[in-house]
């Protein structure tokens, strides 16, 4: 049996994206190879795909790498002990501990055919093991770092046609990387903020079908884990569902020599797509690019504006008085408003976010510039005193005054809460944006009577038609 150091090796291949996520993946009748020993596996042992995830029997854990593992009946646990690390792991549920630090799983452990399987990736990123995938020979092929590259099918080949990709030893820092600040997904497109100039590579895979995207010499920005999902191995991801196309978009730094970050969207079914990509900062994949003439958005001729539900991610916003979250109600307002611009042919759009992540303030300011966008509307809700109740609407530069006075109109009515006026404040969405920019407070979470009304159907309704009418009207179209 071998013995595998911790933590001092990085893991070499990232599972997410050697792995497809469905139906691709191993199945009953797969080979484990350990540097190029095939394993022998029994009928209720084998690699299985639960749900998309390569899961591996415990008993290859315990036998050949040399772990020491536990299994409590009672509460379900496996503890897994190697060179002074303990990892514990709950059949059913998605986090486990390292040394007592949670980390979030790919794929809960289960029980299968009373036998327990713990997800290969999580073995792998924890316990330093390289891993690679032959979709031909369907085989799964473990690499001790001791050993090199034993079979001759180390982490770094791409074998029939799969993600298969290496990252090596972390590098010295290297100044010249450029930086991703933020990936989002909305109208249909995938944005990538970079500070650099980069030369995507874009191509596409089939069964399960995905668009890869591979962005050479970047990094993740050090502040991108602050408002997406990083996690310790620069992994992460951002389901989708309010776009048929793609299920999920999934991110990693692939390589370190070069340093590569791939993003991967998984598609529900064969789609082309447009890579924009003006070295202006933002790279965009428009998966509308059968409908559309090969413009980024806003240069089609319509009125491009960017909607932005703040806070989002690790920054909650205001707490209201029944502890509800501020960044929640302002993307289920974005959420409407996107629907309802939909409708709209002559308007184009953008959203900062789609889902629960949490671009910079710097982030959501340059979406709106690199697009030259034609207008930028910041939705939020309040928070004060007790008592304080009703809508307000901010901005900075005297060229936003027109269209502050329009939206507040709109989201007085639609609201039906107090009119607290337009106020001039320096914010930095409003001032650091170079087209005609508001800030909407919808009510205030830390007055009761607001806070109730704020997170019902109606109201959301209300005001997300309220904000798609008053645009209408400053652009001419109402």
């Amino acid at each position: 049996m071998k013995k595998i150091g911790f933590s001092v090796f990085v893991f070499l291949a990232m599972i997410l994206f050697v792995f497809p996520q469905a139906g691709q993946a191993a199945g009953g009748g797969a080979s484990i190879y350990l540097d190029g020993k095939a394993l022998e596996l029994t009928k209720n042992g084998q690699v299985q795909n639960v749900n998309g995830n390569v899961m591996i029997p415990i008993r290859v854990v315990v036998e050949e790498l040399g772990f020491d593992v536990n299994w409590d009946k009672k509460t379900r646990t496996v503890t897994i002990q190697q060179s002074g690390t303990e990892l514990k792991l709950v059949v059913d549920q998605s986090t486990a501990t390292v040394n007592g630090t949670k980390v979030k799983l790919s794929a809960a452990p289960k029980v299968v055919n009373e036998t327990t399987l713990v997800p290969l990736r999580f073995v792998g990123e924890q316990m330093g093991i390289n891993v690679s995938w032959d979709n031909t020979k369907k085989a799964v092929y473990l690499i001790t770092p001791q050993s090199g590259s034993g079979n001759g099918v180390g982490s770094g080949e791409n074998t029939n046609g799969n993600e298969g990709g290496q990252t090596g030893d972390v590098p010295a820092p290297n100044t010249d990387l450029a930086n991703v600040g933020g990936i989002s997904f909305s109208d249909n497109r995938l944005m990538i903020a970079v500070d650099k100039n980069v030369k995507p590579t874009v191509f596409k895979m089939a069964n399960p079908n995905r668009i890869v995207i591979d962005l050479p010499n970047t990094k993740f920005a050090d502040s991108f884990s602050t408002g997406q999902l990083l996690d310790a191995t620069q992994n992460g991801y951002i389901d989708v569902t309010e776009y048929p196309d793609v299920s999920k978009v999934r991110y990693a730094l692939f390589n370190n020599n070069p340093s590569t970050v791939r993003v991967v969207l998984d598609m529900n079914l064969d789609k082309n797509y447009e890579l924009i990509n003006e070295n202006d900062g933002l790279i965009i994949v428009n998966l509308d690019a059968d409908s559309t003439t090969g413009n980024p958005p806003g240069n089609n001729g319509k009125t491009l504006v960017v909607i932005d539900a703040g806070h989002g991610g690790k920054d909650p916003g205001a707490i209201g008085v029944t502890k509800k979250k501020e960044k929640d109600f302002n993307l289920a307002v974005a959420l409407k408003v996107e629907e309802l611009l939909k409708q709209e042919t002559d308007l184009d759009f953008v959203l900062t976010r789609s889902s629960d992540t949490y671009p910079t303030l710097q982030d959501r300011v340059k979406i709106a510039n690199d697009l030259n966008a034609d207008l930028f509307i910041s939705i939020h809700a309040n928070s004060g005193s007790a008592a304080a109740s009703g809508v307000e609407t901010y901005y900075t530069r005297s060229e936003s005054r027109a269209l502050a006075d329009v939206m507040h109109k709109y989201l007085v009515q639609s609201s039906e809460l107090s009119d607290r006026g337009v106020r001039a404040k320096s914010l930095h969405v409003t001032r650091e944006t170079k087209m005609p920019a508001v800030l909407l407070e919808c009510g205030y979470l830390s007055n009761k009577n607001d806070n109730t009304v704020l997170f019902t159907e109606e109201f959301q309704d209300r005001v997300a038609a309220g904000i798609v009418d008053g645009i209408k009207e400053y652009v001419g179209l109402r």
